[in-house]
């Protein structure tokens, strides 16, 4: 594991107290800083630029009583997202460094709607969810589901967006330089197993004309990813096969020359990892490519990603599943290999968020 921080605890006594604060009051402090996106104040602030806005100002601004921005802007001072001008003779806000990714970086923009829209009213049965190994935070979307896979297209509109947005934010940046590698050895017929809305098979059959890609899901992903299909004018290329993967009675096809995982794998156990890969291995000969895309925690450059990837495990434990997360590299190679394959190559940070692509082949 290449984080050092992992194995010291060097942190002064105070700094760590502060932090232990932060934990203790963080989800007031979300919904605050939640609150001053969703109602234009930080990007108020923002365009004050260097010299800054009053409290006063953005209360007359806005509409929102004096009392009610300042308590949401003192909350963010103390986070660090707002800072004072030390020029101003008035007590001016000015966006801090920690305000500026909030508001401008991609990646936090997405997980923070994704954790509020998801995750935060789930989250508060995560006690329940690892005793009982079942995403019980699910039950705030219905109780008619055992994972949130099926409950996607009937999730309120704002909630399956910020779904959407999070699942396709993590994978499709890593798609322009991960094509190239995948295609180098022409395959002629790939499987997209979870291929979800046909965002790769889609992509595919733009960067190579010749390739037929068969998506495999749950049959409410497969009619939308047919419907997007047909859109893109890719019907003639494009089919899928509907059912639960882990269901016995979920034939795989034979024929395929690769195999194509985005952003799948972390969706189930490393048991189930291995009884998935145990199906494909019995269905596709010692010449087909298996190609497994995912961001593994302890593979990222920076400790804000790997952050990032753990807190989405939690996720997986309360709304997805109860039983998966996100993996690191070893473990699951170990797991795919336990169902017959070995690892050929490792291609590792690819895309802004430092995706793993893992290519095997039958042992």
């Amino acid at each position: 594991m290449e984080n050092k921080s992992y194995y010291s605890d060097k942190i002064r006594a105070i700094d760590a107290k502060i932090e232990a604060q932060k934990i203790a009051f963080s989800p007031l402090t979300f919904q605050a800083i939640r609150a001053l996106i969703e109602l234009g104040l930080l990007e108020r602030i923002n365009a004050a630029g260097d010299e800054g806005i009053t409290v006063k100002q953005l209360s007359d601004d806005s509409k929102i009583s004096l009392y009610g921005v300042g308590v949401l802007t003192e909350m963010a001072l103390g986070m660090g997202v707002l800072k004072l001008n030390p020029d101003s003779e008035e007590e001016k806000l000015t966006l801090g460094k920690i305000g500026f990714f909030l508001l401008e970086d991609d990646l936090t923009k997405v997980n923070l709607q994704f954790t509020n829209d998801i995750c935060y009213k789930g989250a508060f049965n995560l006690i329940d969810s690892v005793k009982s190994g079942k995403p019980e935070g699910l039950k705030v979307f219905g109780d008619k589901w055992t994972t949130v896979y099926e409950a996607l297209s009937t999730l309120p509109e704002r909630a399956k967006n910020s779904w959407f947005a999070f699942d396709h934010f993590y994978s499709d940046v890593a798609f322009p330089e991960a094509l190239p590698i995948v295609y180098k050895n022409k395959p002629k017929k790939l499987f997209d197993i979870g291929g979800n809305t046909a965002k790769w098979a889609i992509t595919s059959c733009k960067y190579d004309s010749d390739v037929h890609v068969t998506i495999v899901d749950l049959p409410g992903q497969t009619q939308v990813a047919i419907e997007n299909a047909k859109k893109a004018g890719f019907e003639d290329r494009i089919d899928a096969v509907s059912g639960n993967i882990l269901d016995l009675n979920t034939k795989l096809p034979s024929g395929a020359n690769a195999v194509w995982m985005s952003q799948f794998l972390d969706c189930f156990s490393l048991h189930q990892v291995t009884k998935i890969l145990t199906k494909i291995h019995n269905s596709v000969d010692e010449n087909c490519d298996i190609w497994v895309m995912e961001p593994l925690w302890d593979m990222q450059k920076f400790e804000g990603e790997s952050y990032a990837l753990q807190a989405t495990s939690l996720y997986f434990t309360c709304i997805a599943n109860g039983n998966s997360k996100m993996y690191r590299y070893g473990e699951l190679v170990d797991a795919i290999e336990q169902a017959g394959f070995k690892l050929v190559a490792g291609h590792h940070n690819l895309g802004s968020n430092f995706y793993s692509l893992l290519n095997f082949r039958k042992a």
